[in-house]
Parts: C-alpha cells; structure tokens; sequence
C-alpha cells in the first residue's frame, strides 16, 4: 500500500481490540472437540480406532496393532508415526503389552444394521456404535466412560456409581475402587488419581493390568507367615493337578491340546496380530533390498564365473604386465 495516494494504516488502527482470555463456553468447545477426535482416532497411527483397542492407565485410547508395531524392535513401523513421536505421546508408560488393558466394548447392533439413521449418521461413518451394556445409552464423547481392570469391560460412570458391586456385571470378575479407570478423562481430579494409581502400582512391582512388571524382584522364600500358611494348598493343587487324568492326544483322536505360539505369546488374538506385524515388517525388508539393486550400476562392473566382481570400468580392458627377470 502507498504511492498510490491511499493511506497506510498504522497496526493501532488494524489491532482495534487486545487479544483476550477464551471464554468458558470456547473453552467447552475445544474440550469438546478434544474429545471426538481422541475417540475416534489412534495418536499412534493416526488411524480411525477399531477393535482390538486398548487403554494405558490415564484412558488413552490406542490400536493394539500400532501399539504392538511399536514394542517391536527395528526400524519405526509402518502403520505408525516415529519411534520418537510414539515415546512423546506414551511418556513412558507403555513398555510391553502388560502396561495396557484390551477394552471390550458393547456394539449397538441397530446402529451397525441401520447406518442410514439420519441421527447416527455421523458417528456410524467415524467408528462403530458403542453402547453401555447397563443403560444401553451410547458411551463415547460427551458421556463419562470408565473400564474395570483387569477384565476391561466398558460401562458408562453413571450405572458403576449406582451399583456399587465389587464384581464386573459382564464376566463377574472382582475389581476395587481404584481399578474404575476414566477413559480420556477431563477433570483434572480424574488425571491425577489415575497418576497416583500408576505409581503406587509400579512401587509394588505391577503394571496397569495388575501383572507383574518385567523385572520386578521376586518374593524372598519364607518372607512372610502367609507364604508358609499357603503352600499346603499351594501343593495340594499340584497333586490334584498330577492326578487328573490328562487330555488325548491327537493321535488317539481326541481334542489337541493349544500349545503357545514360537513367540512366547499364549493369547491367540495377540499372537495372530503380533505374526501379522512381523510379516510386515519382512515384505518391507524384502522390498528395501529390491530397491537396493540397480542394474546401472552392476553393468559398470564385469564378473567373473563364479558371479563375483572382478574389476570395475576404470581397470576394465587394462592388465599390469609382468616384471621382467
């Protein structure tokens, strides 16, 4: 602007107002809108969320298979972001698979069959509808979510709070108090009782899914009178387990019995995902080789019977002649 006979405004005169503080109802909005990409897409991958999902201990939602790329040693994966970008969002709290719960969520079986609902039609095209098996209302952005550990079934906050039972109203497996654990919570109470829970269970030697941790030291024999009052038990379960009568064999026709994958890992789920990861990860070394190899360069150098260079183009067609006696 200028030299035109206009004016060149001053940025007093552009700036009319200082920037202010957000107000409660944009800062509702952001948190909002937070949460429905959060519940709809993995940090890792950056993909939209599908089951098999599983949670860390403060909520946050991830695909078991980009989790599953990142515990694998190598090259970054794939399907996810970098090493560094992926040790950013965990903050360390994911180290094997014993530091997340797999979720099991209740679908909506109307909405999968009704996709055309101009209601859900935008939530059925972002992710599958979930629901509370309690109060059949959907769980997701907008309603407080919690899960149980270890089992990992999914209920909206209201119906646990109202039930008070201290066994999962899915599996009938026991759970405390503290194992409620708020899935991408908000409030900041929720964030740091999950926190604490996460240190006081790696002070004991656990993870979040209540295992041991990797490492962690074991018990001192005869440490404690409990230990001592539970071994006659402990061996009396060893002789009845000796006593009972063993599965068939295959050969003699009877069930086979599921032995663990090469890998160490007895969870069928896992086991399959964790070979497809691998397979992955081999066809991309497969291909980087391919890429290696060029024909341009290999015909600047002659080879001999055997396959093997012999001597390149700037000695090619030249021979050091023999000393004279």
């Amino acid at each position: 602007m200028g030299n035109d006979g206009g004016s060149i405004p001053t940025r007093r005169e552009l700036v009319r107002e200082a920037a202010r503080a957000p107000t409660t109802a944009q800062l509702k909005e952001t948190q909002r809108e937070q949460q429905e990409h959060f519940w709809a897409t993995c940090p890792l991958s950056h993909k939209a969320l599908a089951r098999p999902i599983v949670s860390d201990s403060v909520g946050n939602l991830y695909n078991k298979d980009a989790v599953l790329q990142f515990l694998l040693p190598g090259d970054d994966g794939e399907g996810i972001s970098s090493k560094s970008d992926c040790e950013e969002v965990l903050c360390g709290r994911v180290k094997s698979l014993r530091d997340v719960v797999e979720l099991h969520f209740e679908v909506d079986t109307e909405l999968s069959e009704h996709p055309s609902d101009r209601v859900n039609a935008h939530r059925h095209q972002r992710r599958e509808g979930w629901i509370c098996p309690i109060t059949a209302k959907p769980v997701g952005p907008g309603m407080k979510t919690v899960y149980l550990v270890p089992c990992g079934h999914v209920f909206a906050e209201e119906a646990i709070r109202q039930l008070k039972g201290d066994k999962c109203l899915q599996c009938n497996e026991s759970y405390t108090e503290e194992n409620i654990i708020t899935i991408l919570p908000t409030k900041e109470e929720d964030k740091q009782r999950l926190i604490a829970r996460g240190q006081k269970l790696a002070g004991q030697g656990l993870t979040h899914s209540l295992k041991k941790a990797p490492g962690s030291k074991k018990r001192k024999k005869h440490a404690t009178a409990e230990t001592a009052t539970d071994a006659p038990s402990a061996s009396t379960a060893k002789a009845d387990a000796e006593s009972a009568p063993k599965p068939k064999s295959q050969s003699n026709g009877g069930t086979p019995t599921p032995t663990p994958s090469g890998n160490g890992i007895k969870n069928a789920t896992t086991a399959s995902l964790a070979a497809r990861v691998l397979e992955e990860e081999n066809e991309k070394k497969k291909r980087r080789k391919m890429m290696g190899r060029n024909e341009n360069l290999d015909s600047l150098f002659t080879k001999k019977d055997d396959g093997k260079k012999s001597a390149d183009f700037m000695t090619r067609g030249f021979s050091i002649p023999a000393a004279r006696r």
